[in-house]
């Protein structure tokens, strides 16, 4: 029986979603996907859920789309741009939901985390990554714009000007790069990864859920654009 592309165990409310392709260091799938879609609003709705942790299996996060799985599924019947449009936004909407979860997500990275894999690590709250996690928006080299929303959340992080550069040049970073410019949270050594994480994770857990989610909310909001009066506003909702 074919393993699912996608694990999900829960830990008393630390819920840990892995992508499970390691032979294909966790490329993006249409099952993983479509396994993503369905856990991601559930587990926002699942008042017993705490935390998130977003992972990969093996040595990757994940390595972006699945090319050469395109590029075989299109040698037989080639996607049209309508498809590939939809297919698209699928995958776009997934990050959106991770990026509104209104519970503390967290990325734990080890291994390269490329193209809309590292737009899915972007997409949440915190990045905890092994000392030899990689790190490449990859899509300039595969002539693509970029998707999944790393192009909104990447410039949040670390600057318009330094976005642009690691989109047009599709540079490879590691670990103390990305932490030096803001890209992710934190770095621990590898064999520490797991154990840093749950750490943290049983620390967000064991706080307070309904501050967290409004906390959220009003970062959401300022980091969209929302005026000063409104994110007085906001703080009351």
């Amino acid at each position: 029986m074919t393993e699912a592309h996608l694990i999900e165990t829960n830990d008393d409310g630390v819920v840990t979603l892995t992508m499970n392709r390691p032979a294909s260091l966790n490329a993006l799938s249409g099952d993983m996907m479509g396994r993503l879609r369905e856990a991601i609003p559930r587990l926002a709705a699942d008042a017993s859920v705490r935390v998130v942790i977003l992972t990969g299996a093996g040595k990757a996060f994940c390595a972006g789309g699945d090319v050469k799985g395109m590029a075989q599924r299109n040698a037989g019947a080639p996607e049209n741009l309508e498809e590939r449009a939809s297919s698209l936004r699928s995958g776009m909407e997934v990050s959106r939901q991770i990026y509104e979860m209104p519970k503390p997500t967290i990325a734990r990275m080890r291994g390269p985390a490329a193209g809309a894999g590292l737009s899915l690590a972007l997409a949440c709250d915190l990045r905890i990554a092994s000392d030899n996690a990689r790190f490449t928006t990859a899509f300039a080299k595969v002539g693509f714009s970029g998707d999944y929303g790393g192009s909104y959340y990447l410039p949040r992080l670390v600057g318009g000007a330094k976005a642009r550069e690691l989109y047009l040049t599709a540079d490879l970073l590691n670990a103390d790069e990305a932490l030096a410019i803001g890209m992710v949270t934190r770095v621990v050594p590898d064999v520490d990864l797991e154990e840093e994480t749950a750490a943290f994770a049983r620390r967000l857990a064991e706080g307070p859920a309904i501050a967290y989610r409004y906390i959220k909310k009003n970062l959401n909001a300022s980091i969209g654009g929302a005026s000063l009066s409104e994110a007085f506003r906001f703080f009351l909702m």
